[in-house]
């Protein structure tokens, strides 16, 4: 990790980078990421470049040296160009429909727990460092996401997260994929638009 930790992000056109002691603010035409990141790492903005120094070459400061420059790289690329998970759904009736900020499932479910609404359930929501969206036809095709997967995609089928906070939008992706996994017989489910479902042989009668 120390050598990683050694290279300084290029801070590109469009985007500016203020430290302030160890608290990192990266601005860009896709958003605004703040950091605080450990005392121990030294952090300045040299000929347009973040570089960042460790105290020692101790076990632990190697490692918050690696850490800490992939960490600036990401909010550096997160505010620049964004971060963007793609799910499918694949199953009978299953669907997603974007109404204002909020993503409603509809994921075959005939009952609702009585522990929990169905709001809680099945609607997820936009929030101010991750963005939800149902592609439709022409979308779909102009971002190349009917190219990424052999299976057949349509509009309500295909559920895009994107955001400049790279854990952001992996956390609401695995959420969302959470709804619903894919099962291993039919692969009835939600799935990353690059995941294989491993499929199981049913079980065959006499």
């Amino acid at each position: 990790m120390s050598r990683i930790g050694r290279m300084p992000v290029e801070i590109p056109a469009g985007v500016t980078v203020t430290v302030e002691g160890n608290k990192v603010t990266a601005k860009g035409p896709v958003g605004t990421l703040t950091e605080t990141f450990s005392p121990r790492m030294t952090i300045s903005v040299e000929d347009n470049k973040v570089v960042i120094t460790r105290p020692s070459d101790e076990k632990e400061d190697k490692s918050l040296h690696g850490l800490t420059r992939a960490l600036v790289q990401n909010m550096v690329t997160g505010v620049h160009v964004g971060f963007k998970k793609v799910l499918m759904i694949y199953g009978v009736g299953y669907k997603a429909v974007k109404v204002g900020k909020d993503l409603q499932l509809y994921l075959g479910y005939s009952l609702v727990p009585t522990n929990a609404l169905p709001q809680e359930k099945y609607i997820m929501s936009d929030t101010d460092t991750v963005k939800l969206s149902v592609p439709n036809e022409d979308e779909i095709k102009k971002l190349g996401i009917d190219q990424m997967t052999t299976e057949k995609v349509s509009s309500g089928l295909i559920i895009v997260v994107s955001g400049a906070d790279k854990q952001a939008v992996g956390q609401m992706a695995a959420v969302i994929r959470g709804k619903r996994p894919p099962e291993p017989y039919h692969g009835k489910g939600i799935r990353y638009i690059d995941e294989r479902v491993r499929r199981k042989a049913g079980k065959t009668g006499k």
